[in-house]
């Protein structure tokens, strides 16, 4: 059993806040003019840090009841069993706030160089330079002025504050106030600490984030939704140390990685956090100190805006041409489409545990009958199937396609060296997902203009590893997938120069008498609008960066 030190990680690494309470939230970016006084902001911040520590939420609601889709973690508190690793430390904060670096801005704070120079390559380069690799490189001139002025204005702090919301859908009063606290912290530094404009049109000091809000039961409720209007959060990595052992074993099926007999064992801690063993048994080399390294990890901060019309238009054409060949009703058949791109329904529903709408409405139907019920057994073995799948049998892609964006992200058994094994090449590319959307889109008048999509960080202990091997090789190309160039159909590049147009292959049974369907031309649905890498500290190397402590020796 592995024993995190839970008060030394920053929380939003073990916690994705949004899906916890916070819809909220803002990320400011701020640059260090002067070394002394950066450190002094450093330490001035460093006590309100959000730790992983176990809180206690007075208002956290029944168990598989408080949700429209069960999740695990019910299951998990439906047996009595804790959801959480450690003892009650807190109460749930009405505010969480966690900060990270720049490789430039450890050097602006002065870091030592032979800590930095311990630093992986791909950190010390920045996401900037990294653009061809990401597929990046066609929407460097469309990102934010943050991210274009970042050669006269460098990015090196970025601070994440995510909040509770009240009944009317806005951000608690907390917020304001701790937005009005770190101001006044920048402002105290004669210069030394400065906010950075440029994010979004408005050219403002910081980044807002929401969930998507819907009515429910007279009041405005967040979902897991994003603005394409699909549902998200399903597929996050379970690692050792993460939850106790009898929530692991629980947890871990659906999220850990497969094992030979065909059960699941939590992912090795060092893949998500430094100083840690990893999936190869070892401890990777890190910057010196050890303690600097220790219980921090790195993320990939990404605006990635949504072009949503785009989106329906193409689902709604696509489906029109399915309709007439197959005689399936329209909108069922752009459902359909969608749900071949992503690997879910919108819903939220995987491919595996409904592979056409007859079989969704029949898994929907019974999740209601269980909720009226209040049927806690079935409504754990409905979670299951949320997760619980592995792509075995599946080799042609008939239920769900090799394509499909939530098969590369996580091709499961897909990629294994025999049949039915899970794979050390997917076990050791897994990165924790968390961010919230951005902005606001009329669903029922869907724009590709305007300030909205989705805030993604990406969590790992190598951002090369990880982070950048499945951005590169699995979303923006398709040889491990034998689809050869063709990128993901969802957050993939489409008709960039020097790029075909981009089609994609709904297979069917290859038993049967179907026939594959061909999707035409897909425009380009996500562009990125800028972002960095950043080191998440421990809060003993915050302390070390904070004083200027930091002996490498």
């Amino acid at each position: 059993m592995t024993n995190l030190d839970l008060a030394d990680i920053q929380g939003g690494i073990l916690r994705a806040y949004g899906r916890l309470g916070f819809p909220k939230g803002r990320t400011f970016f701020l640059t260090v003019h002067d070394a002394a006084e950066g450190r002094r902001f450093v330490e001035q911040l460093r006590p309100r840090i959000t730790t992983a520590a176990r809180w206690v939420d007075p208002k956290r609601g029944a168990p598989l009841l408080r949700t429209l889709r069960p999740k695990l973690t019910d299951v998990i508190r439906a047996t009595g069993v804790a959801d959480y690793p450690g003892e009650v430390q807190l109460v749930k904060p009405k505010v969480t706030i966690n900060i990270g670096f720049s490789f430039l801005g450890l050097l602006a704070l002065e870091v030592s160089t032979r800590t930095l120079r311990g630093m992986p390559d791909e950190f010390i380069d920045g996401m900037e330079k990294r653009a061809a690799m990401l597929g990046d490189t066609p929407f460097l001139g469309r990102r934010d002025a943050l991210w274009r002025n970042a050669a006269d204005k460098p990015v090196h702090i970025m601070v994440s504050l995510n909040a509770e919301m009240d009944e009317a859908g806005n951000p608690v009063p907390e917020l304001q106030t701790e937005t009005l606290w770190l101001r006044s912290l920048c402002a105290a530094s004669n210069g030394g600490v400065t906010l950075l404009g440029g994010n979004g049109p408005n050219e403002v000091d910081h980044q807002d984030m929401s969930a998507v809000l819907e009515p429910q039961d007279g009041k405005l409720a967040p979902t897991n939704k994003e603005h394409f209007g699909l549902s998200d959060g399903y597929g996050d990595p379970v690692f050792a140390g993460q939850y106790g052992p009898k929530a692991e074993a629980i947890k871990q099926v659906g999220g850990g990685k497969l094992l030979p007999d065909g059960g699941w064992a939590p992912i090795a801690t060092g893949e998500f956090l430094l100083g840690h063993p990893d999936e190869a048994q070892e401890i990777p080399g890190a910057a010196m100190p050890i303690e600097f390294s220790r219980n921090g990890t790195f993320m990939a901060y990404r605006k990635l805006h949504e072009n949503v019309a785009s989106f329906a238009n193409f689902t709604a054409a696509q489906g029109a041409v399915m309709s007439a060949q197959t005689g399936v009703e329209g909108t069922i058949a752009s459902a359909t489409i969608s749900a071949k791109m992503v690997g879910r329904w919108a819903d939220g529903v995987p491919l595996s545990a409904a592979p056409d709408y007859a079989a969704l409405q029949a898994f929907n139907a019974a999740l209601a009958a269980a909720r009226a019920a209040g049927d806690t057994q079935k409504l754990a073995e409905i979670a299951a199937q949320l997760v619980n799948f592995t792509y075995d049998g599946d080799t042609a892609g008939a239920t769900c396609p090799v394509t499909a964006h939530m098969r590369r992200a996580n091709p499961r058994l897909t990629l294994g060296p025999v049949a039915g094994a899970g794979s050390t090449l997917v076990n050791r590319r897994r990165i924790l997902r968390r961010g919230l959307p951005y902005g606001a889109v009329d669903p029922a008048n869907p724009t590709d203009d305007g300030e909205h999509g989705i805030i993604f960080l990406a969590v790992c202990s190598s951002l090369f590893r990880q982070f950048e091997f499945v951005q590169q090789q699995w979303i923006q190309y398709g040889l491990d997938f034998n689809v050869g160039s063709d990128t993901c159909p969802v957050i993939g590049n489409h008709g960039q120069p020097g790029q075909a147009p981009a089609h994609y292959v709904v297979p069917v049974d290859p038993n049967g008498a179907g026939v594959p369907f061909i999707c035409q031309e897909a425009p380009q649905f996500v562009e990125p609008r800028g972002g960095e890498y950043f080191f998440m500290p421990s809060l003993t190397a915050l302390r070390m960066i904070g004083m200027g402590i930091v002996d490498p020796t």
